[in-house]
């Protein structure tokens, strides 16, 4: 089976080249099951329970997310409501939502979404490492098909629980830095991993924010209004293949897509 990840969708843009760009990619590539981080997806900060809904119309069936999904308050009773929008499942027991989904793909297999948090450079939660245990071990085992976003600052985080994980879950694909990386590959054990996934919105940008107010951060070290950047838009993620029978990936592909096409790399 083929599952598509959609990397961090960054405020309307974002929104807008998947949605130009989602059925034509879920078409042509066979995608089984389609995931996308949504995080920054109203106006750059949180998600709202409309583009929630929006998102989930378009087709996609997990929605995942990260530190921001606390940035908009009219989203919590939303989390409780809807079981496929994950906020990371090692933020303190009591918080809205869950971090784990199981939903069947289109080819009728039961799928397993965990969305977890880094803990360096990043707020204060449980370890990501021990909860990723316990939410496996609390799995069904007829469940084989698992699938993990890990919202994470730094790469030795990332690449630390993608070993952590060898084996025991079909990809482990890195959010939150909203930078590409080109180090995706198949794991001794059979994982598929990348430690980031990329951003899906504008850049022609810092990380999606309008470059001028940044630069004049960086230069005065005085606060700025942050924006969300226009222009050159892209979709970037993974397409990840798995063998429905053991679980293990089989490959994991870059996907990189603007308004004219888009274009896959091992």
């Amino acid at each position: 089976m083929n599952i598509l990840f959609i990397g961090d969708i960054f405020a309307s843009p974002g929104r807008d080249i998947v949605a130009y760009q989602f059925s034509k990619i879920v078409a042509r590539e066979r995608i089984d099951l389609a995931i996308a981080n949504v995080e920054n997806s109203a106006g750059g900060f949180g998600v709202t329970p409309p583009l929630a809904d929006e998102m989930f119309g378009l087709g996609i069936d997990v929605l995942t997310s990260g530190n921001h999904i606390w940035d908009r308050k009219e989203i919590f009773p939303y989390l409780d409501k809807q079981p496929r929008l994950l906020r990371p499942a090692n933020y303190p027991q009591g918080c809205p939502g869950r971090g784990l989904a199981v939903v069947q793909s289109r080819s009728g297999q039961p799928c397993a979404v965990f969305n977890l948090q880094g803990r360096t450079y990043m707020p204060s939660t449980d370890c990501p490492f021990q909860t990723a245990d316990r939410l496996l071990d609390g799995l069904d085992p007829s469940i084989r098909i698992k699938f993990v976003d890990f919202h994470a600052e730094v790469t030795s985080e990332k690449m630390a629980m993608g070993w952590h994980l060898d084996g025991r879950v079909s990809a482990v694909i890195g959010t939150h830095t909203h930078v590409p990386t080109a180090d995706s590959r198949i794991l001794p054990e059979g994982t598929a991993y990348q430690t980031d996934s990329g951003m899906t919105g504008p850049y022609d940008s810092v990380i999606g924010v309008q470059k001028e107010p940044i630069l004049d951060k960086f230069k005065t070290a005085l606060p700025v209004r942050m924006e969300a950047a226009r222009g050159l838009v892209e979709l970037h993620g993974v397409v990840v293949t798995v063998d429905e029978n053991t679980g293990k990936a089989l490959s994991i592909q870059r996907i990189r897509a603007n308004y004219e096409g888009y274009s896959l790399a091992d």
